[in-house]
């Protein structure tokens, strides 16, 4: 059985970095018959799509207008699928990763210890990043491996490979970055995850990701909520709700303790806070079981999603 790999490269204006970055990419990968090259166009206004061309890139897909990062990879995605790639390895334009570690990278796939792989840089080694860049990327991963019960030390790193099977699994929601999403999605579906270390180039130019510190803390805490609200939903409300029915019940049983000792009177406003507050915990508990209904509906509708990527794929 013949192996296809397919390195992705999402772009937006890369005419200056990209050729760097495809004149380090590998036509031959150990444990494939063939590899192929697909750059995904994300409505660029310049010579990125020239350049692609120049160096003979197989696949090139183009967005017309920016959709955002994280739809250019989905974009990706779903064409290596229908392509018929086995395992597709996903790198960034701006030349960041090391190609050379894309044996590396494919390795537990191929031996089948993992679905999806992560290349984790050296972050406290990275001379380009500041100090309160290092301390967010490991925090923010610190987040992402509780909320995915994964052990990957670098989640904001965009140099990964997805197996066939998981990349079929696949759907981000969020328009501004795949990478915490993704992580924490395959966790919740229980898709195996590893990470191995890879070293990265000197900067060509500075991230357009991160345009302040306090934005990619806002937007990051906003994906990880998001992810759970999405896959959690039971217990995302659930944990709420019980906590104000639990204060409401508690502020309640105060008010009856002062009301049967004759001093009721002097605390109306505990029989009150504890009516809101029982009252917002019941209704949240109900919102608990709709959202937990809906996210059952969810789960069909990518069941069958992921059954017409599979036909797609299988009719290539």
């Amino acid at each position: 059985m013949s192996m296809k790999l397919i390195i992705q490269i999402p772009c937006y204006n890369e005419e200056k970095t990209l050729p760097f970055t495809l004149s380090d990419l590998p036509r031959k990968v150990s444990g494939f018959d063939c590899v192929e090259w697909m750059v995904i166009d994300d409505g660029s206004d310049d010579a990125t799509l020239k350049v692609a061309e120049k160096y003979k890139v197989d696949h090139i897909i183009r967005h017309h207008i920016n959709k955002g990062l994280a739809s250019a990879f989905m974009t990706g995605l779903s064409a290596c699928i229908r392509l018929g790639a086995d395992v597709i390895v996903n790198t960034d334009g701006d030349n960041q990763y090391k190609s050379e570690y894309i044996s590396k990278l494919v390795e537990p796939i191929l031996q089948k210890k993992a679905e999806i792989v992560v290349g984790a840089r050296p972050i406290k080694d990275i001379e380009h990043f500041s100090p309160a860049k290092k301390i967010l990327q490991k925090v923010g991963s610190w987040v992402v491996r509780v909320a995915s019960s994964s052990d990957i030390p670098d989640a904001p790193s965009g140099f990964r490979a997805i197996s066939r099977e998981a990349a079929k699994q696949i759907n981000i929601f969020n328009n501004y970055t795949y990478t915490l999403e993704m992580i924490i999605q395959a966790g919740q579906k229980n898709i195996p995850m590893t990470w191995v270390p890879v070293e990265v180039n000197p900067t060509l130019r500075p991230t357009r990701l991160i345009k302040s510190i306090p934005s990619y803390i806002k937007r990051s805490a906003l994906t990880i909520v998001r992810i759970f609200v999405v896959y959690k939903p039971f217990r995302f409300f659930g944990v709420i709700g019980a906590f104000l029915f639990g204060i409401g019940f508690v502020v309640g049983i105060r008010f009856l303790y002062y009301y049967f000792s004759g001093d009721g009177e002097g605390h109306v406003q505990s029989l009150i806070l504890a009516s809101i507050l029982l009252g917002m915990g019941f209704q949240t508990i109900m919102v608990a079981f709709v959202a937990d209904l809906l996210a059952a509906n969810r789960r069909l509708m990518e069941d069958l999603q992921y059954r017409m990527r599979d036909h797609e794929g299988a009719k290539q």
